[in-house]
């Protein structure tokens, strides 16, 4: 049964060759789910190649999940699909509101050849590391949200060189990766400065920050602007049995405290807007109307997503920095 053929000056890399033999041998059912590939000893043999040119085919027939390896018994047919050209592994920290745009996003524009699965850390490191480590070898891109956990750079360098993109949040131990990035410092600073206007009318800062999923950058660029600015300021990590003050701006990266914020200023009758404010930061369709309008800071979450995909589609190896604006509503 021959399954692999390789033609000498072809202008095709031989290893593409033995890619294009397995395809073709599947297709025609020549080799179908379970059966044996062609030891690569075998195959070196047969056509005088050296090991690590067979090895290179194999892997990436196995990264796109179209077979796999039993440790010294060889390579099995996995799957028959092999319109599968990408299998990417996508890691994010958490599913919620901003996440499932990117990932819609990504999905539409990277193409209806690629294969995409999904996984979440919940910003635990053993499952962060457990993930990439069962995965490692598995695909043919791995798309990482490292958050700000501790020891990911370390993790994220056992991937393959060349096949690695950093989303959302990347650090100075990331920065050989190619990145779809937020510049936290920078983002909520130049918001709060093109808000001053407003800003300037309320006595007081307050950022609610709880610091364990929430990006240290926001901190720092918040009291860089009050520090510039000279305006009074306090960061706290819980709002829970606070009073609100009259006069206060509360800064609030997460939408729990903004909910329990917005609560206690009825059971205080505070009106928003006047008697205090408050930015919140990620745009939803929702804060457009709760409490007429929320003020948000906020990146474009549909734009993170397909600059990922149009990245890994044209093969760029880029860092770009995705912009974030303010949205300026009744709540400031």
């Amino acid at each position: 049964m021959k399954i692999i053929s390789i033609q000498n000056n072809l202008g095709i890399p031989k290893y593409r060759q033995i890619i294009a033999s397995v395809e073709k041998a599947i297709e025609t059912q020549i080799l179908r789910k379970g059966d044996r590939l062609p030891s690569v000893n075998k195959v070196c043999l047969k056509f005088s190649l050296s090991r690590d040119t067979v090895l290179l085919a194999y892997d990436e027939l196995k990264k796109r999940g179209i077979i796999f390896a039993i440790l010294g018994k060889g390579y099995y047919v996995k799957s028959t699909e092999v319109s599968i050209r990408q299998k990417i592994f996508l890691l994010f920290d958490e599913l919620n509101i901003f996440k499932e745009d990117i990932y819609n996003s990504f999905l539409e524009h990277i193409g209806n050849d690629v294969q995409v699965d999904i996984f979440f850390h919940h910003f635990n490191n053993d499952t962060f590391r457990k993930m990439i480590k069962e995965a490692n070898g598995d695909y043919t891109k791995y798309i990482i949200m490292p958050t700000n956990l501790t020891g990911a750079a370390n993790v994220i360098k056992t991937l393959p060189v060349g096949d690695v993109f950093i989303l959302d949040q990347t650090n100075p131990d990331l920065k050989s990766y190619p990145a779809v990035y937020q510049n936290f410092v920078n983002d909520i600073y130049d918001a709060m400065k093109k808000g001053i206007s407003r800003i300037g009318e309320y006595e007081k800062l307050v950022m609610i920050f709880p610091g364990f999923r929430e990006p240290l950058g926001m901190k720092e660029g918040f009291l860089k602007f009050c520090t510039d600015f000279n305006m009074e300021h306090e960061v706290i990590t819980e709002f829970t049995s606070r009073d609100i003050s009259k006069g206060e701006v509360y800064v609030i990266p997460n939408d729990r405290d903004l909910v329990c914020v917005i609560e206690k200023s009825k059971v205080q009758q505070l009106k928003l807007g006047e008697d205090f404010g408050i930015i919140s930061y990620n745009e939803t369709p929702l804060k457009k109307v709760v409490a007429n309008g929320i003020t948000t800071i906020s990146t474009d979450f549909t734009a993170m997503g397909k600059i990922t995909a149009q990245m890994i589609r044209k093969g760029e190896k880029k860092q770009v920095e995705n912009k974030s604006t303010l949205i300026i509503r009744k709540s400031l």
